[in-house]
């Protein structure tokens, strides 16, 4: 790949703590990028499922504009009518009842850690331990790396906050087993995206959701990845039918303005008091603003329904692909939230596809993962599956 003058500017300024590909865009529509040569790109990983409704959006434009000549920012001693507005349908949309508004997942995380730890402490004789799961991933914070199952993550970072324990994913004896005096709280992803797109067994959720309720426990839903439309459902718990006490959302919330969300239960909210925890922004008036305009279009052209079914299409396509390509291993996950496991490295099909055209990511050294906009055009995802298919059958020895 040719290297951008672009590039060789960025890599003098910018920090080395991101592995970035060689590529610098320059705009964007829909499912697609154009970098600063004019070459474009079909985007299937939407900045890695924050793009749900696509790029440039011209509703969330518009939002966006109208929102910067009206109001951007008040301190977080007041409130923005969009704010309200924004958690009013959040809790419509999910039944829980409370609400606070942070800049990122990793944010969202820290409050909904923090939450159940104060929980733990004023109305559980002070419990503070939470259960997370091996392969998890909740963010880049102290904290939420803390709750984060891979040791690859966090290695560099000793020591963390402690109050930690981990279990194995789908695996209910072994968080049983997990579970201490002082454990006040589990926290989970529905699927695991950065473990490799691994959706959760529903036995072992029903089962999870019983140890809570037998021991007492909240139970903490990180919906940063798939919550919102991604899966087929507004929420991935939708799918098992069981509410969290504890929910966290991000990435598509905001399509790009940063912003997070925690939700609670209206009594597990009230443990937290005033400067217990906070953010000057939180989200911040375009950020409310953008977050009203994608609902509504997610809503308006029913895309959690739109999901599911590509989903579903995309599952039995890729299976039919099996025959042809037998590198295609398993394919797996819901909805819109896609992996394909190979038989090769991931690492260089997901370069090759990059230099024809299509932004797809190797999640794991075997593993890509697919998240194309909710609203991708027809066009746009048969083109895209096509550039896949002959970078898979090119690897084919």
């Amino acid at each position: 790949m040719e290297m951008s003058p672009w590039v060789e500017r960025a890599n003098k300024v910018l920090m080395k703590n991101v592995g970035r590909l060689p590529v610098v865009f320059s705009r964007s529509a829909g499912a697609k990028l154009y970098d600063v040569n004019g070459k474009e790109y079909l985007d299937f990983l939407s900045g890695i499922a924050v793009h749900a409704v696509g790029h440039s959006h011209p509703v969330v434009v518009a939002a966006l504009n109208k929102q910067a000549e009206k109001i951007i920012h008040v301190s977080n001693f007041f409130c923005l009518e969009e704010q309200i507005l924004l958690a009013e349908k959040l809790a419509a949309l999910s039944g829980l009842e409370r609400v606070f508004f942070a800049n990122s997942g990793a944010e969202a995380n820290e409050a909904a850690i923090k939450l159940a730890r104060k929980y733990g402490k004023t109305r559980m004789g002070g419990k503070y331990e939470i259960i997370t799961a091996y392969h998890s991933f909740h963010g880049r914070t102290m904290g939420a790396l803390a709750a984060t199952g891979q040791p690859k993550y966090q290695e560099a970072f000793h020591p963390l906050p402690g109050g930690f324990r981990y279990a194995h994913f789908n695996d209910l004896a072994s968080w049983e087993a997990a579970i201490t005096p002082q454990t006040c709280a589990v926290l989970l992803e529905l699927v695991q995206g950065e473990g490799g797109v691994v959706p959760v067994e529903p036995a072992f959720f029903h089962g999870l959701a019983a140890l809570c309720e037998r021991y007492g426990l909240l139970l903490m839903i990180d919906e940063v990845q798939t919550g919102l439309g991604r899966t087929g459902k507004f929420f991935a718990w939708e799918h098992l039918g069981v509410k969290p006490d504890i929910m966290t959302l991000a990435k598509a919330l905001g399509g790009g303005v940063p912003i997070g969300a925690l939700l609670a239960k209206e009594d597990v909210a009230a443990a937290f008091e005033p400067g217990d925890h906070s953010s000057p922004v939180g989200g911040g008036g375009l950020a409310f603003a953008a977050a009203l305009a994608i609902l509504k279009i997610m809503e308006d052209e029913k895309l959690p329904e739109r999901a599911a079914r590509l989903g579903a299409e995309l599952k039995a396509e890729f299976r039919s692909w099996q025959q042809e390509l037998p590198i295609i291993q398993e394919v797996r996950g819901w909805g819109l939230l896609l992996a394909l496991e190979l038989a090769i490295p991931a690492q260089p099909v997901m370069r090759a596809c990059l230099e024809q055209g299509l932004i797809i990511n190797a999640v794991s050294p075997t593993a890509l993962r697919l998240v194309p906009p909710l609203n991708i055009d027809e066009d746009d995802l048969t083109r895209g599956l096509a550039i896949l298919k002959r970078v898979l059958a090119a690897n084919i020895k």
